[in-house]
């Protein structure tokens, strides 16, 4: 398992538009498996899980965005995992690298 947490500012309906092109975009196997939000006054929780298909490991790896938003400030934590056909412990996780390094990239390049 792989993750990055950044804090950021922005519209949070922007960024998940961001992400879901560039995550969508990186890998013909990729595909969103989940979008899911919830509320608490103020506060939002967006969640957004991709899943794609590694090559390197002949698995698949997923990634699950977790953005609390309150107004414009946006905590943002990225998770990955999979990729490894072990039974005890990891033999190969450079498909959950790859992913999060898209990951990071995707935030990198948000103008939002």
């Amino acid at each position: 398992m792989a993750h990055l947490a950044r804090r950021m500012t922005g519209d949070p309906d922007a960024l998940v538009a961001h992400l879901d092109a560039q995550i969508m975009s990186g890998s013909v196997s990729a595909s969103r498996e989940l979008a899911h939000e919830h509320r608490i006054g103020d506060a939002r929780m967006l969640v957004r899980v991709y899943e794609r298909y590694s090559a390197t490991g002949g698995n698949r790896v997923s990634l699950c965005f977790s953005i609390l938003a309150v107004g414009d400030e946006l905590e943002v934590t990225a998770v990955t995992a999979g990729g490894s056909r072990a039974t005890f412990f990891k033999m190969n996780t450079l498909g959950e690298g790859s992913f999060l390094d898209r990951a990071r990239k995707a935030l990198d390049d948000f103008r939002g």
